[in-house]
């Protein structure tokens, strides 16, 4: 098949196209606006294959959205293009308003048309397929899970502006007869994820000898997973996935911020010992809470696991022992970014 991957040079989607290149037989277009969070590096084992290619644009360019398709005539086209960082989105809801909603309305208007204009054959094995987030459901007390079934409640711009989306999408499937696919995924982390998250800002941070920045208290919990798992199941929901049907996809691995900031002090400390013979966990500090900061997400991805077989190969001390790794074997990558684009100064705070 003919796959087109918006936002495939930010974190989730690169790792998905590096995936479908050398894991799959199926031809790639990796469309993506390369914003402070897109990165060609994190595809470049994979850009000299006959079956990769790349077109640079924004989705809310009408035009660029239409040539691309136009040209490359996919089977599927998977969405990651978005802003994605709540703390971002606390300072400046307006960027995630403009991508997130308005970017998914024009891609979901070319792709409509795009589709209705397709031999009947092929109108029938079209798949659009909509990658979302946990947060769209809001926050969890002490217990219970998200599942397919759990009513929204976003509580940040961001998570507002990606419940939104999501529900264009599902408006798409039941108005136009658009063949749309929903997924809603917990946590990711990996190789290439860029250093204003979590787990990436607390190995630089470490390395770099400054004192990581916890929230609060840590107590905050996540569902956190492995982000090659997360692409395996992206490819098997809009493989074998229903349309119209939306999928939870989680790791299994709910952990408290601070437990999962100790983790990775733990690994640094097997990995590269501080010359001084400290635990790196004498660097954790606690500072100012986020504003409107959910207490716990936690996923039941029980539907995906039953209705297409899959299941998270990595645990979380696996995948945290895979990505300290591989932080520790590129810092060329990360120290670059953290110099030209400043991506570890916090923010979110300024409504505080």
């Amino acid at each position: 098949m003919r796959i087109m991957v918006t936002g495939g040079a930010g974190f989730i989607g690169s790792a998905l196209v590096r995936h479908l290149v050398a894991d799959s037989p199926h031809d790639v277009l990796n469309f993506d606006k390369l914003t402070y969070a897109g990165t060609l590096s994190a595809v470049e084992k994979v850009s000299g294959s006959s079956r990769y290619r790349f077109v640079q644009g924004d989705i809310c360019d009408v035009g660029t959205v239409r040539r691309a398709i136009m040209d490359f005539q996919p089977d599927v086209i998977t969405h990651l293009a978005a802003e994605s960082h709540v703390d971002r989105s606390i300072d400046a809801p307006g960027a995630f308003i403009q991508t997130n909603l308005v970017g998914t309305h024009v891609l979901l208007d070319e792709v409509r048309a795009y589709w209705c204009a397709l031999p009947d054959a092929r109108r029938n094995t079209f798949r659009f397929h909509h990658i979302s987030t946990d947060e769209v459901y809001g926050s969890l007390g002490p217990e219970g899970l998200f599942t397919e079934a759990t009513p929204y409640d976003p509580r940040s711009p961001y998570s507002a502006s990606k419940a939104g989306a999501d529900h264009l999408v599902s408006a798409w499937g039941h108005t136009y007869g658009l063949p749309v696919l929903i997924t809603n995924c917990s946590n990711n982390y990996g190789p290439y994820h860029f250093p204003e998250k979590l787990i990436p800002l607390m190995i630089v941070k470490a390395l770099a000898g400054e004192m990581l920045p916890v929230y609060g208290q840590g107590v905050n919990v996540r569902d956190w997973l492995y982000v090659d798992d997360h692409v395996r199941a992206l490819r098997l929901v809009f493989e074998r996935g229903t349309p119209g049907e939306s999928y939870n996809i989680g790791g299994n691995a709910e952990r408290r911020n601070i437990d999962v900031v100790k983790t990775v002090c733990a690994v640094l400390d097997h990995l590269r010992p501080r010359a001084d013979g400290r635990a790196y966990a004498d660097q954790i500090g606690f500072v100012a809470d986020r504003p409107g900061h959910d207490l716990r997400y936690a996923i039941d991805a029980s539907k995906i696991r039953h209705d297409l077989g899959w299941s998270p190969r990595e645990s979380f001390e696996s995948g945290i022992g895979k990505t300290v790794q591989w932080y520790l074997a590129n810092e060329p990558w990360w120290q670059a970014i953290v110099r030209e684009r400043q991506a570890d100064q916090r923010r979110g705070l300024s409504a505080a």
